[in-house]
């Protein structure tokens, strides 16, 4: 009797513990998932790009690419940020819902997120930075804020830009138009309320509101979104030390009792500061690019810091990284899209394709170089498989980043303006737009700005500087016509 007794005890202990080992498993089966977006970043500046600027350092990024993986041809949605960051964060090109394919797409109801779908699956969530999807802007009532469309927590801000420095209750009370989407100042959106900062630059807020995140959820499988807003304007707003390094002098930040007007705009408002310092003349070339320099090399120091605690906190091996940028760089903000044509505002290259790396390890051996293109919207299918979880959504857009299609199709619209690519070839009706004043000296001219269709071999020609739509007549047609069936399929559907 006594035997038996002890083996059914014996096999309880056991039994439990195996269950515990199995829980155990299943948990730690589950990668943490850190996805960095940045704003507005040159595609030759990002250290790990074999075409590289000469003139940026960006070691901490080459740290994700050196055990993990570059896309050489990383498309975003969009040439701007709001819909970009629509396609980005639900999988689906965001002219699906928004047919006018406009700054404002919003967020659906009926359109599921990744942050949605990793919560249900167990995960700790939290976005930091950044959220702006073009609509109902400094409002926590609605869709489009983080706590209604799958975030645990947000601390951050929802509009276009912020500034760097002026994050504080006291400043805002002072100001006569703190509610830009844009020209924006004061306190974060911290979950339902707010946060203010007398003190602090807002990428090392936002690097440690990530830290603080990542420390305390470290036990669970956690996703954290941590979208900069460097290096979008104000771009001259650094900390001194990076200034410095770049040899560039500080420009007066903001202050609403001093005399700033500009454009014929109200003295003190700082919708006139922000405009002024946002396009070329109150800052000039040479200094444009120092100045975006060391925003991109503070940037750089931040991402090496949350790099550091994943180290320091063990979570190096289970934790996927992606790094990418909302679109191209902007001619704006000395950013240096070479050798691809113009920047933001376009769908030429230089608008929509991108920085970006994964880092996955186990899956991913360090030191890959993808040279297929690829899709931001690709970016969710991945993770949800990394994570174990069930896609049945047939209309997702994106495919696994690990699996690139030579021949597929991607479609992109944006105003009156559209492209297509598929394999080598790219059609689009695209002009110029450089928004407001003149773009940069770093800008590349597109070699027309017009409506007219014009077809480019990208593999022979990434520049997009010889127009073949009178060379391959068929083959703009059957471009044309592989655009045109996908929008009246998909166009504004939901």
């Amino acid at each position: 009797m006594k035997k038996y007794l002890f083996l059914s005890l014996l096999l309880l202990v056991f039994g439990c513990n195996n269950k515990t080992l199995k829980e155990d498993v299943t948990i730690n089966s589950k990668p943490n998932i850190v996805l960095i977006v940045v704003d507005d970043q040159g595609y030759a500046d990002f250290d790990p790009f074999e075409n590289k600027s000469a003139d940026i350092s960006t070691p901490n990024m080459s740290r994700i690419a050196n055990t993990g993986m570059i896309f050489t041809q990383a498309y975003t949605t969009a040439p701007v940020c709001s819909p970009s960051r629509a396609g980005l964060i639900t999988g689906k090109n965001q002219f699906r819902w928004d047919k006018h394919a406009s700054w404002g797409p919003g967020l659906p109801d009926s359109v599921k997120t990744i942050a949605e779908y990793l919560k249900e699956a167990g995960y700790a969530t939290a976005r930091v930075g950044k959220n702006d999807l073009g609509q109902k802007f400094h409002r926590n009532d609605v869709r489009e804020y983080p706590l209604h469309h799958g975030y645990d927590e947000f601390l951050g801000f929802s509009a276009h830009a912020h500034d760097y420095w002026l994050n504080s209750q006291k400043i805002k009370d002072r100001t006569p138009d703190p509610y830009g989407t844009s020209a924006l100042l004061g306190p974060l959106m911290h979950n339902m309320g707010e946060k203010s900062y007398d003190d602090g630059y807002l990428t090392d807020i936002f690097t440690d509101e990530a830290i603080d995140f990542i420390k305390r959820k470290k036990d669970s499988p956690f996703f954290l979104t941590l979208a900069y807003n460097s290096v979008h304007h104000l771009i001259h707003q650094v900390p001194q030390k990076y200034l410095d390094k770049f040899d560039v002098k500080p420009i007066a930040n903001y202050d609403p009792d001093s005399l700033v007007a500009f454009d014929k705009r109200e003295t003190g408002s700082y919708a006139a500061y922000y405009d002024k310092y946002s396009r070329l003349g109150a800052i000039q070339d040479e200094d444009l690019r120092k100045y975006y320099l060391a925003n991109l090399n503070c940037l750089d120091d931040n991402i090496g810091r949350v790099l550091d605690v994943l180290t320091s906190e063990n979570l190096d091996d289970n934790t996927i990284i992606i790094y990418v940028s909302d679109n191209g760089g902007t001619p704006l903000n000395g950013a240096n899209n070479a050798p691809l044509t113009a920047g933001k505002y376009s769908i030429w290259e230089g608008g929509i394709r991108v920085p970006m790396a994964i880092r996955w390890p186990g899956k991913i051996a360090g030191g890959r170089v993808e040279n297929n293109y690829v899709s931001a919207l690709d970016i969710m299918p991945t993770l949800l498989e990394a994570s174990g979880v069930q896609l049945d959504d047939k209309t997702i857009d994106g495919i696994s980043l690990l699996k690139p299609e030579k021949e597929r199709l991607l479609v992109w619209k944006w105003q009156k303006t559209w492209a297509v690519r598929k394999g080598d070839w790219k059609l689009t009706n695209t002009n110029e737009n450089s928004w407001k004043g003149r773009p940069s000296n770093l800008y590349i001219k597109p070699i027309v700005n017009d409506l007219t269709l014009k077809l480019f071999d990208l593999n022979k020609d990434p520049g997009e500087r010889v127009n073949l739509a009178d060379k391959y007549p068929k083959k703009v047609v059957a471009l044309e016509t592989a655009y045109t069936n996908w929008m009246n399929q998909n166009l504004g559907k939901y």
